[in-house]
């Protein structure tokens, strides 16, 4: 099979899955519902249905949707960023950043909404990206832009994060129930405010991502030999950083932190469609937005009570990434 031949079946099957998940997420939900319910209220809307099947159910698929193409998105430009497949969008301190401020705001009662976010959520988002800055200001005043001490930075940084929540969950043990959505991810209180928040800007990066990608590319081949072929790598660099920083911070805003889509999603794309960024961007937006749509299907239906959504990723991502290890070792 051609390369071209198995990327056409990878998009139709991702795309098939992708509806199928939507489907199954608008029937699936505490208030038994049929296909048949579903085709009459597309025939003639009713507000108990137009609450049930937009409002809940289609808000939180959508919204799962874009997280998960969000994060992918982010892990694939990282990882090219880094030429690591190990990189994910938490390894610049995002993650710990983010559930520092939304741990912050549940501790000090903040709750001044802005934007789709709530209180935590807010925080949540501000502090993701004032960490990745403080990284990159750190690591300029180190002697230039290297990527090994962007990394270690970023490592030193989160450590420093998650300690400090580690702090205040212990100083307001009260506080924790709340701090829990944060620290392992849920989309319970979806809404359509919060889509409509980070939709415009996932699609201005996945297109930004897409224009760059021949620069990404190149990077692969070492920076002097990128600069030497006509791309700009300072400014290159600076753009991927930025938009992958403000991906996984907006991710964290609405979701709370959830694993391994952005470390695994991209991984399994380029073992499938190849290593090219221009369809790797696209492709890991797709599959990473599917794979979550069914992970939170898992997450509200596989017990009575809802788990959280972060539990389900680390479940089904760390076994197949192993694997994928294995086999390629």
């Amino acid at each position: 099979m051609s390369r071209r031949s198995g990327r056409r079946i990878f998009w139709a099957a991702c795309l098939l899955l992708c509806l199928a998940g939507f489907l199954a997420s608008l029937l699936s939900g505490p208030v038994r519902t049929t296909p048949g319910d579903l085709v009459r209220f597309i025939k003639s809307p009713d507000p108990v249905r137009a609450a049930i099947f937009l409002d809940l159910r289609l808000a939180r698929a959508v919204l799962a949707f874009l997280v998960g193409a969000a994060l992918a998105l982010s892990g694939a430009m990282l990882q090219g960023y880094f030429r690591n497949p190990m990189a994910d969008p938490f390894v610049v301190g995002v993650s710990s950043g983010a559930s520092l401020g939304a741990v912050s705001a549940t501790a000090l009662g903040f709750e001044a909404a802005a934007f789709g976010f709530s209180g935590p959520g807010l925080l949540a988002f501000l502090s993701g990206l004032g960490i990745v800055s403080l990284v990159y200001a750190l690591s300029l005043r180190r002697g230039g832009f290297k990527l090994e001490t962007i990394l270690l930075t970023g490592i030193a940084a989160g450590a420093l994060a998650s300690a400090l929540t580690s702090f205040l969950l212990f100083m307001r043990s009260d506080s924790y129930d709340q701090a829990v959505f944060w620290l392992l991810g849920s989309f319970q209180l979806a809404e359509w405010g919060q889509a409509a928040t980070i939709a415009p800007w996932v699609a201005l990066c996945l297109v930004a991502s897409v224009w760059l990608a021949r620069d990404m590319d190149l990077l692969a081949l070492g920076d002097e030999t990128a600069q030497a072929l006509g791309s700009p790598v300072r400014r290159v660099r600076k753009a991927f950083l930025a938009m992958s920083a403000l991906l996984a911070a907006l991710s964290v805003a609405v979701s709370g932190i959830i694993g391994f889509v952005g470390l695994v999603v991209p991984h399994w794309v380029r073992i499938l469609i190849g290593p090219a960024h221009r369809p790797l961007f696209a492709a890991s937006a797709l599959a990473g937005g599917t794979f979550l749509l069914y992970c939170d299907l898992l997450a509200r239906n596989i017990l009575p009570a809802e788990l959280p959504i972060g539990v389900i990723t680390a479940a089904v991502g760390a076994p197949f990434f192993l694997y994928l290890l294995h086999k390629k070792r």
